[in-house]
C-alpha cells in the first residue's frame, strides 16, 4: 500500500499531506465514503462539526479495525460555538459524535471578525491542548491581521491555517505568511469544486503529458508546493484516482504554468466578509 508522505506541524506532530474531506456529504453517506476511504489508504479524515457528520466518520473509523494510532482526524469549531466556555463544550460533542478519546487537529472554522470571538476562542482551544485531549490545534480561513492577533494576544501559533486553495486561487502571499509564522498550509476545494478548473486546457495538457487526469495534476501541484490537501469525494474510483499521485512528478515548467493561472477566483466566501451564520 502506498505510504502518504507526512509535514511536521510546529509542534512536531506529524500529519498526513493527503487526506479525504468529507464536506457536504450527509451523514448516512458518510461512514460508507470514509471506509472506502480508508480501504484506499488514506489514514487522514478531516471533518467538522457544521457538517454534522461526525457520527458518520466515527462509525467508519470504529468499524474499519484500523489502530487509532495510524489515524489522523480533523473536526472544527462551529461558528455558533465562538467562545471559551462554548468551544469547551463543543470540542467535547465532537468527541462524543467521533466516538474518539481525543482528536488529532482542531480547527477554529472561521474567524467570524464581526462577532469578534476568536481570540477568546482559541484560549479553549489552548486549554484543550495543555490537557493533552487534542495533538495540535489551528485555525481555517484567517487571513493575516486574524493570524496576527492570535500571536500578539495568545501563547501558542496555529499549527495548520487551513485555507481555500486551487490554482484559480493559489494564494502565494498567504501561503508565505502561514509560513512565516510557523503554521502550515492546508486547502480546501484543492479541486476548485470541479467545473472550469477540470477543462482548464494548460492542465489539460501537462496531464496528457504525464498520462494523469487534471485533478491528479492538481493534487501533485499542491503536493509539490507543501500543502497539505483534503480533497473530496464519495466515489470508490474518484478516491483511489486521488490517491494515485505519488507515481509522477511535475517539472519546474509545468509548475510555473500551473502556478500562472491564478486569477484570484474566490469561489467560497470571502473570510473578512462571512458572518459564518
Amino acid at each position: 500500500m502506498t505510504t502518504v508522505p507526512t509535514v511536521t506541524l510546529n509542534n512536531g506532530v506529524e500529519m498526513p499531506q493527503l487526506g479525504a474531506g468529507v464536506w457536504r456529504v450527509d451523514d448516512a453517506d458518510t461512514s460508507e465514503a470514509v471506509s472506502a476511504a480508508l480501504e484506499c489508504g488514506y489514514r487522514s479524515i478531516d471533518t467538522a462539526a457544521m457538517y454534522a457528520n461526525e457520527a458518520g466518520v466515527g462509525r467508519a473509523i470504529a468499524a474499519s479495525g484500523i489502530a487509532r494510532e495510524e489515524l489522523f482526524v480533523t473536526t472544527k469549531l462551529n461558528n455558533p460555538d465562538q467562545g471559551y466556555d462554548s468551544a469547551l463544550r463543543a470540542f467535547d460533542e465532537s468527541l462524543k459524535q467521533l466516538g474518539l478519546d481525543y482528536i488529532d487537529l482542531y480547527l477554529i472554522h472561521w474567524p467570524q471578525s464581526a462577532r469578534n470571538r476568536y481570540s477568546e476562542s482559541w484560549q479553549a482551544l489552548e486549554r484543550i491542548y495543555a490537557d493533552q485531549r487534542v495533538r495540535a490545534i489551528g485555525v481555517c480561513n484567517f487571513h493575516p491581521a486574524h493570524l496576527d492577533r492570535l500571536t500578539i494576544e495568545n501563547d501558542l501559533v496555529p499549527a495548520v491555517n487551513q485555507i481555500e486553495l486551487h490554482p484559480y486561487l493559489n494564494q502565494a502571499d498567504l501561503r508565505a505568511y502561514n509560513a512565516s509564522c510557523g503554521a502550515r498550509t492546508e486547502a480546501w476545494s484543492p479541486l476548485g469544486q470541479g467545473g472550469e478548473l477540470l477543462q482548464d486546457p494548460e492542465l489539460t495538457a501537462i496531464a496528457e503529458t504525464h498520462n494523469k487526469t487534471v485533478a491528479q495534476v492538481i493534487l501533485r501541484w499542491h503536493l509539490q508546493l507543501g500543502n497539505i490537501v483534503i480533497p473530496k469525494s464519495v466515489t470508490p474510483a474518484r478516491l483511489r484516482e486521488n490517491f494515485d499521485v505519488f507515481d509522477f512528478t511535475l517539472s519546474d515548467a509545468e509548475m510555473t504554468t500551473v502556478n500562472g493561472l491564478d486569477r484570484g477566483l474566490r469561489l467560497g466566501p470571502d473570510p473578512d466578509e462571512f458572518d459564518g451564520s
